[in-house]
Parts: C-alpha cells; structure tokens; sequence
C-alpha cells in the first residue's frame, strides 16, 4: 500500500526537474555576478536599467541592476518549478519562449540608445538569449520523454 506522496517523484528527482535546478542555479549564480566588482567591469558605470549602463558581466555581457534582478527570479523560478515534473518542464518551456521573445526583441535594440533598450542588451547577450532559448525548449520537450523512458 503506498500512498500518493510516496508514488510522487521528490524534488528534482525526474531529468526535467533536474533541468529546471540546473538552470534556476545558474541564473543565480548569473544574477550575483553581476553585482560583484571584478566578474563585472565598470561596476561605476552600472545604471538601475537602460542602455546607458556600461558594466560588463564578464567582461562580454551588458548588465543592470534591473538585468541582474531579473536573472535572480528567474533563478528562484527555476529552483521552485524544480518541485514537480509538470512546474518544471513548465519553466523550462515559458522561460525558452520569453528567451526567444528576447533574442528577437534584442535583435532590433540591441544597437539603440533609446528608451527601447531597457534592459539593456548588446550582441553578446543576443547571442547567449537565443542559446538559451533553443536549449531550455529543446529539453522542456525533450527531458520528459527520456525520463518516461526510462521509468518504463
């Protein structure tokens, strides 16, 4: 006799969840590094959001207080939807469509000095967004059926 909680995967116990951890840990890694002097040049510079904000995570990626904060929920996101199978294939599809929805927004704004880069974006981050975006839709597809798999 076993009851519903114990038939119940735990946290991150499928693929899919342990995709959803591995991304929700990396966005906070991401997100505290781009308030630490040294993995971000120009901290100086760094403006709570907009284009004007020259710092540098990594030396590569434009960041603001605004882009860090981002990247810290959507790490909190990612670590809380790695709870239950369904929250994070959930993640991880949501999060590689918005990740789409950036890649394409940054494709037009990434070069403006406008009030249209909010966020703000270069190249480099158009790069890594559409990366992201292929990765977490591919495995938000692909996690639960390998899982399914092999539970089988």
């Amino acid at each position: 006799m076993t009851s519903n909680a114990a038939s119940r995967p735990g946290f991150a116990a499928t693929l899919t969840q342990k995709g959803a951890l591995l991304f929700g840990v990396v966005f906070l890694i991401v997100g505290i590094a781009g308030f630490i002097p040294g993995l971000t040049m120009d901290m100086g510079s760094m403006s709570i959001a907009g284009h004007g904000s020259m710092a540098l995570l990594l030396g590569l990626f434009q960041v603001s207080v605004l882009h860090n904060i981002v990247h810290l929920l959507f790490g909190i996101v990612g670590v809380l939807a790695a709870r239950t199978a369904r929250s994070a294939r959930l993640y991880l599809l949501v999060g590689g469509i918005i990740y789409a929805v950036l890649f394409i927004y940054g494709l037009f704004t990434a070069s403006m000095t406008g009030a249209a880069n909010f966020v703000p974006l270069n190249s480099a981050d158009n790069v890594l967004h559409a990366f992201l975006a292929v990765a977490m839709i591919v495995l938000g597809v692909i996690l639960p059926r390998v899982g399914a798999r092999g539970r089988a």
